[in-house]
């Protein structure tokens, strides 16, 4: 076996084959979902945030008796189309339709494991 041979396989084993291990990995935990639901409140947050990965951030309060205590639900946004939605119901109770992803290896793809896919005004009777 060639020197140059020798160097091309190291080269294969040292670099691509760890890259090409993280990139099947992260599709992995992106496609695959560990769990799906909604849940009803008001958003209280949606920021544009981070350094070199811009992400959609935000928090949306869930009141289940008035005078209680609120708790939030953090949650990421990939998809654009979902923001303007957001941003029109501002103010309004809204059911979050999401997806929950476990193992994501950065937070380039979000902060939070919940994706947020779907957003609707709830009526009030």
């Amino acid at each position: 076996m060639s020197a140059f041979a020798k160097f091309l396989k190291w080269t294969f084993l040292i670099l691509v084959l760890p890259v090409a291990l993280l990139s099947l990995y992260t599709w992995g935990s992106l496609t695959w979902i560990y769990s799906d639901g909604e849940r009803v409140g008001y958003v209280q947050k949606l920021s544009h945030k981070g350094w070199l990965c811009k992400t959609w951030e935000g928090e949306l309060v869930l009141v289940t008796v008035p005078g209680t205590q609120a708790e939030k639900f953090y949650f990421t946004v990939r998809d654009p189309a979902v923001i303007p939605k957001i941003n029109a119901l501002s103010g309004e109770r809204v059911r979050l339709q999401y997806e929950e992803h476990k193992g994501v290896p950065s937070s380039c793809f979000g902060e939070t494991s919940h994706f947020v896919n779907d957003v609707e005004e709830v009526k009030e009777d």
